[in-house]
């Protein structure tokens, strides 16, 4: 009875060890700016952990509307978030890369409250060749979504439009 007790408890440990270790990894800090589907993936670990300027830093000259005070405030029953990202296309113009990203983003609100939302990120980059220091990786310059219904993975628009 004492081993299956003491087996009982190393068990309940490990799961434990487990969980943590589960949790930890999805709130690994995540930078990424390679390309317009990291950036987002990026903008939203921030915004999960509660990392609000460095989610506003991703965002080029055209900023949220209403500033960073505004922005994080606009996080603040927010518990998660899980984006979901289609397929991305890029385009060439002027010496920049574009690339339109289609998002479907759940949101875990308190209390108890889940919202949806989908549409479309532009994400850009000026050619890396053509730069001068400092580098400027991809930014976020244009955000449009709303909230919609139904289930995530039926919420990602079939494609977005580079500008």
């Amino acid at each position: 009875m004492k081993v299956c007790f003491t087996a009982a408890i190393a068990f309940a440990a490990f799961a434990m060890i487990k969980a943590d270790a589960s949790a930890e990894e999805v709130l690994a800090y995540i930078d990424d700016r390679s390309d317009g589907a990291a950036l987002v993936r990026s903008l939203y670990n921030a915004i999960n952990r509660k990392e609000y300027a460095r989610a506003y830093g991703y965002f080029a000259d055209t900023q949220p509307v209403g500033g960073f005070s505004d922005f994080s405030r606009g996080y603040a029953n927010t518990v998660s978030v899980e984006v979901r990202i289609g397929k991305v296309t890029t385009e060439g113009a002027a010496g920049s890369v574009y690339a339109a990203i289609p998002v479907a983003v759940k949101s875990v609100e308190q209390p108890q409250k889940i919202r949806l939302f989908a549409g479309c990120y532009v994400a850009r980059i000026i050619n890396p060749a053509q730069q001068a220091p400092p580098f400027t990786p991809y930014q976020i310059e244009a955000a449009r979504l709303k909230e919609v219904e139904g289930p995530i993975e039926q919420a990602i628009p079939a494609v977005c439009d580079a500008p």
